[in-house]
């Protein structure tokens, strides 16, 4: 499985975050998202359907 953030369009609400603390992190100096670990599937679909932009991508 690989976990992905579309940083272009990510708008830093960090949903992710709030959801899946183990997948994704909030990076401080650009106030977006990115993928921290990859091994949890259930949680990452959960953060990609939560995405108000839809810039996760799980496959």
């Amino acid at each position: 499985m690989s976990v992905s953030v579309d940083k272009n369009l990510c708008i830093g609400c960090s949903a992710c975050v709030s959801l899946c603390p183990k997948t994704f992190k909030m990076n401080e100096d650009e106030g977006k998202a990115e993928v921290i670990a990859s091994g949890d599937a259930t949680c990452a679909q959960s953060a990609t359907d939560a995405c108000p932009v839809q810039a996760i991508a799980v496959r």
